[in-house]
């Protein structure tokens, strides 16, 4: 082959690559979502229960039975300690007898004035003598009042040395022994309904705001194999200050069974409808202050556009301005930065 046939095929080859190089590469894009929250929302908690009481003495007393142990399950009004009474059992007997007295010197009292009152009828008294004789037996009256009043007191203060299960319970804690002090405030004996248990969780701000008004949960408790859906949710409606986290109270079914403290996981369905507008984060381009996508043209020509997000909700994020439902967005925006 000639010398001018090998540079008009260089040429020729030249030409080819050339115009190979200059075909527009096909961008991978994905159109502006509408319509749907996406993903789920793990959250960590224990389990709590919604009634749990603490006992305390109400008055000195050193404790002379323990009737329960730790995991006992009582009965409302069941007992479940008692203090060293003997001192208030003995105050009690003294103001019994002590009402029984003033109860005999009330009737005597009151027999008294009956005869004074026939006698003053009969005109063998004075009106001065039948006043006096009255007011001993409204004097005698109101000392029995106040004598019987002291005894009920003595009575109701004798019943706190007796502590009684205030409802249904298992005792999940007993913090004295026999024989110890118990002072009025002195914590005795912890209690706890084993019906009423919830998870608590805290859930960031931002998902808290994302979450559908029919929120939807699943719980995994740890020594259960099957995941546990609450009966009822509750959010709080106040936001801690420190960790922008709001409370949310998810109540377990009565008929479970699993112990305070126990550790659970939260699965918040945030999938709901809704006119939120979502894109696939790996289109978001970020430089410096600047946050924006490419959006392809009716030429499917890549042009820039600043955008404002939300939430990010597993490999989607949200889109507060700067699209519309439908619009299609290139899904690397480094190689439409080349193309445009």
């Amino acid at each position: 082959m000639s010398t001018a046939g090998l540079r008009i095929l260089l040429a020729a080859s030249l030409l080819l690559g050339s115009t190979a190089f200059a075909q527009p590469q096909e961008l991978r894009s994905a159109t502006v979502q509408r319509g749907a929250q996406l993903g789920a929302s793990h959250h960590e908690g224990v389990v709590e229960a919604v009634r749990q009481t603490l006992l305390t003495a109400q008055v000195a007393g050193a404790v002379q039975e323990i009737t329960v142990q730790v995991g006992d399950s009582v009965r409302a009004g069941q007992v479940l300690l008692r203090l060293d009474a003997r001192a208030a059992e003995q105050t009690a007997s003294a103001s019994a007898a002590q009402v029984r007295a003033a109860q005999a010197v009330e009737q005597e009292a009151e027999r008294e004035l009956a005869r004074q009152r026939q006698l003053l009828e009969a005109d063998y008294i004075s009106q001065a003598a039948f006043d006096r004789a009255e007011a001993r037996h409204k004097a005698a009256r109101a000392e029995a009042a106040a004598l019987r009043a002291a005894a009920e007191a003595s009575r109701t203060q004798s019943d706190f040395y007796v502590l009684r299960a205030p409802y249904d319970g298992v005792v999940s804690a007993i913090p004295v022994s026999l024989g110890d002090m118990a002072m009025p405030g002195r914590p005795l004996l912890t209690l706890y309904d084993p019906t009423a248990l919830r998870v608590s969780v805290q859930v960031p701000q931002a998902v808290a705001a994302s979450a559908p008004a029919e929120l939807s949960a699943r719980l995994e408790l740890a020594g259960l194999d099957t995941p546990v859906t609450p009966r009822r949710l509750q959010w709080l409606p106040s936001v801690d200050p420190t960790t922008h986290t709001v409370e949310l109270r998810l109540e377990l079914p009565a008929e479970l069974r699993v112990l305070p403290g126990t550790f659970a996981r939260a699965r918040l369905n945030l999938t709901g409808e809704s006119d939120r507008l979502y894109i696939p984060r790996t289109a978001v381009l970020r430089r410096a202050e600047l946050t924006a996508v490419y959006v392809l043209d009716a030429q499917q020509r890549p042009r820039l556009r600043q955008v404002r997000l939300g939430p990010q909700q597993g490999d989607q994020v949200e889109v507060l301005s700067g699209l519309v439902a439908g619009e299609r967005v290139a899904l690397d925006p480094l190689a439409a930065g080349q193309l445009k």
